[in-house]
């Protein structure tokens, strides 16, 4: 397998002469295989760290490929002067990606040096994530009231709150098609055709009730945004111009992001704190506090892991049957 379908050119001045790359070039279907089996952004993630180590063994005069542990972990020690644990993780994944498409076994990642130097750096970083303020109900409600007028309003009032009901991340949100939504007498099915744990596209649908208020309902405020612009089939949720006018174009996971942030400025909250995965994080946290079972959670978040589920909702779990307010202060 060559290493470019992966991770990119390897540079010709640094070794790569050495490198056992295929006598043969591969067919285009199975390039096109090849391909399909990472997904987009972990492709793109793979291609941007390996250029960062290329460029670093190349003031070096090192060779990148294939790399010695010593090298690698000298690379790592140089990151953790300056990036966080899990960036390093990905970036050691990439390199060991690189080599694993030419065959190399074992690995330089895998090396004991390398692994300890990674043990270490966490020992001495620390791996707690730095997590996004979850968006609280009374929260959505207050940026549902803070929206535009006109057809920007209606559609950033059926994304927030679709998001927040269905527990979706940004990118399930913004792949979403009119046709993947369902209106019933229940409420609306969505189906989500493929996600982050879901790459093969085995699909998930996802239950979306009535809300108690029209103002805030999910359901109410789709059926609003999708009558009146009148889409019908593509995108569900689109760019829209200074003019008002709905592009055919759809949103990108960074504009969700900037429509939560644009919208907790108005309402008075910190915007550093607030990212689209703040709706996926808010919806846990919030039925947590309401009482929700793990189980449930689960089912609308799509999260197969208790221990992963329960990083989401462990504030909204601070105190609920806290022993400490059974000590009678």
């Amino acid at each position: 397998m060559n290493p470019t379908e992966i991770i990119g050119p390897v540079p010709v001045n640094q070794g790569a002469d050495s490198v056992p790359l295929p006598s043969q070039p591969l067919p285009e279907r199975v390039r096109e295989f090849i391909r399909a089996s990472k997904a987009e952004n972990t492709l793109r993630g793979y291609k941007s760290d390996w250029r960062q180590f290329c460029e670093w063994c190349r003031v070096r005069n090192i060779s990148p490929m294939p790399a010695s542990p010593e090298t690698v972990a000298a690379y790592i020690a140089d990151c953790a002067e300056r990036l966080k644990v899990g960036t390093i993780q990905r970036r050691l994944n990439a390199i060991g990606e690189a080599h694993r498409a030419i065959g190399i076994d074992p690995v330089p990642t895998h090396n004991p040096i390398v692994r300890n130097t990674v043990k270490g750096i966490r020992r001495t970083k620390g791996t707690a994530p730095v997590q996004k303020t979850p968006a609280m109900a009374l929260e959505i409600r207050t940026m549902v009231e803070s929206t535009d007028a006109g057809v920007i309003g209606l559609r950033d009032r059926a994304l927030i709150l679709l998001g927040f009901a269905g527990a979706f991340r940004r990118s399930e949100l913004v792949g979403l098609n009119v046709g993947d939504c369902e209106f019933a007498r229940e409420g609306l099915i969505v189906t989500l055709r493929r996600s982050k744990t879901d790459q093969e596209g085995i699909g998930r649908r996802v239950g979306i009730p009535y809300g108690s208020n029209p103002d805030t309902c999910p359901v109410r405020n789709l059926q609003s945004w999708i009558e009146r612009t009148g889409i019908s089939t593509g995108p569900l949720f689109r760019s829209i111009n200074r003019h008002g006018q709905v592009q055919p174009n759809r949103l990108s996971g960074i504009d969700v992001a900037r429509i939560i942030k644009k919208l907790a400025v108005r309402t008075g909250m910190d915007s550093a704190k607030y990212a689209g995965h703040s709706l996926r994080s808010g919806h846990a946290t919030s039925a947590a506090v309401a009482g929700a079972s793990e189980r449930s959670i689960m089912n609308q978040t799509g999260h197969r892991s208790v221990q992963m589920v329960r990083r989401y909702i462990r504030d909204g779990y601070l105190f609920r049957e806290n022993s400490a307010g059974k000590l009678g202060l």
